[in-house]
């Protein structure tokens, strides 16, 4: 199949021509008299024929509205063929929409209505094919890797790889100890050895970035091709289709670091769904092997909350202005520390950022007690929370900076809420499947939120933050929110009462 610049050429090239050729389709006399002869709605139209400048404006327009529109699918991307079919037709029906918008505006530009719908119609259908047909199989067997640092898994998934296996990318140690030194091989198949006088002979420890590793399994051995930083060079170079993941202890970096390799280059990454969570793949079909969701959201639904994040920040900063100074001069009054309280959290693939909240605790409580959850989330109560701050956490007033987090990008309204570094890596190792939340970005609040669960509950919180990113969409969200807005409002009464 094509890949790298072939496909964004190929790809952008083929929507340019087909859209050249719809519109001198929907153009034509012949097209024009039987559409609005026959087809309900335009059957009162008059045939509408554009000839010389008006036809090259037309052109010119819709290759711009429709080629511009489709930009997010000139890359290869390791989408499912319905995937890649539903996305394309959104996107056409988004470049048309610009189309008669803008004819709406500037009735020079506009293109008669037959025209465009005529337009429109044809390139729903012929458009997806054509990202269909450039993304079929090439006649030999997909080209896969296996990429993690288990040692036991990538044994028992290799027979389960389909097509032609080229080899692993893996640490030296794996599975906490170093690989075998009977395992090493130079690049000639010939062991690093030397002689000893005796007859015998010993094997050396070569560089570990010179080591080829031959791992054996069921399925006969497989050869290692580097250490995981070599991901993207190994694709390249041997034009890989599939990235099979073998991970069991991997950090943010490795595991997204690989996850992104993949959907940079336009290889599908998968796993085996024995060691699997359902939150990550689409688990449609029978094989022992799944697909790795890489990218759950279009990204025209990434701008959608994106723009509702910014809008509910802004009106919230602006609304809460009055409160926000009160406190202020509360906090201060109460025991003259600092207003604001700085924390690091955990950012959507393993990145960090600061967090800011209204100072609800003693100054330097976590230092001075070393204390790091507060015993009122388990439902007691926390010497170390002052006067106000007891008001200010049954309120939830104490979260309103965090307004600023979502504004800048930080976070999102909806979303898992970030956790330390320190206690995520601490529940990590007590529920494996912690890092699924690292798959979005975090929220302001969230279904383990509006459901009552806390961090004194890291296995229920990882069941509603995993139902989340399953479910997740710009409806979702405003659900949550409303739910969270009327649990808030209720908190402030039950306190002032």
């Amino acid at each position: 199949m094509l890949s790298g610049w072939r496909y964004r050429i190929a790809s952008a090239t083929g929507v340019i021509c087909l859209t050249i050729g719809a519109v001198l389709l929907a153009n034509h006399p012949t097209a024009q008299l039987l559409f609005t002869t026959y087809v309900p709605l335009f059957n009162r139209l008059e045939p509408t024929v554009l000839t010389g400048d008006s036809l090259q404006l037309a052109l010119l327009l819709s290759v711009a509205a429709i080629a511009g529109s489709l930009v997010p699918l000139y890359k290869p991307r390791p989408r499912r063929i319905l995937d890649t079919i539903f996305l394309a037709q959104k996107r056409v029906l988004t470049g048309g929409l610009v189309l008669a918008t803008l004819g709406f505006f500037k009735w020079s530009h506009r293109l008669p209505r037959a025209t465009l719908t005529m337009l429109v119609g044809t390139l729903l259908v012929v458009i997806p094919l054509w990202f269909v047909w450039i993304r079929r199989p090439a006649d030999e067997a997909d080209r896969a890797i296996l990429v993690g640092d288990d040692l036991e898994q990538i044994r028992r998934i290799t027979p389960d790889v389909e097509g032609h296996l080229i080899g692993c990318l893996c640490p030296t140690y794996l599975n906490g100890a170093e690989i075998a030194a009977e395992n090493w091989l130079d690049d000639d198949a010939g062991r690093y050895s030397t002689s000893v006088p005796d007859g015998g002979a010993t094997v050396d420890h070569p560089p570990a970035d010179e080591r080829v590793l031959e791992i054996g399994t069921d399925a006969g051995t497989i050869k290692r091709l580097g250490g995981l930083s070599r991901l993207e060079d190994v694709i390249r170079e041997y034009d890989v289709d599939t990235a099979v993941l073998a991970f069991r202890h991997a950090d943010r970096a490795e595991f997204f670091g690989a996850l992104d390799a993949c959907y940079e280059h336009g290889v599908a990454a998968k796993v085996h769904r024995e060691f699997a969570d359902a939150v990550l793949t689409s688990d449609t079909g029978g094989g022992p092997l799944v697909d790795v969701e890489i990218e759950p959201w279009d990204p025209q639904d990434y701008v959608f909350k994106r723009l509702f994040d910014i809008a509910f920040a802004t009106v919230g900063l602006l609304v809460l202005t009055p409160i926000i100074l009160g406190i202020a001069i509360a906090i201060k009054l109460d025991d003259g520390g600092s207003i604001l309280y700085e924390q690091e959290r955990t950012a959507a693939f393993g990145e960090t950022f600061s967090i800011y909240k209204f100072r609800s605790m003693i100054e330097n409580a976590e230092s001075q007690t070393g204390v790091k959850i507060s015993e009122e989330d388990a439902g007691g109560t926390d010497p170390r929370v002052t006067k106000v701050g007891r008001i200010l956490r049954q309120t939830h007033m104490d979260e309103i900076p965090q307004l600023w987090s979502v504004l800048v990008g930080n976070m999102s309204v909806v979303g898992p809420r970030p956790e330390r570094p320190e206690l995520d890596a601490d529940i990590q190792i007590g529920t494996g499947d912690w890092h699924k939340r690292w798959f979005v970005k975090p929220g302001l609040t969230g279904l383990a939120q509006v459901n009552d669960v806390t961090g004194y509950q890291p296995k229920q919180k990882l069941r509603h933050d995993i139902k989340y990113i399953k479910k997740q969409s710009f409806w979702v969200d405003l659900r949550i929110v409303v739910r969270q807005i009327w649990k808030v409002l209720s908190d402030m009464i039950e306190a002032i009462t």
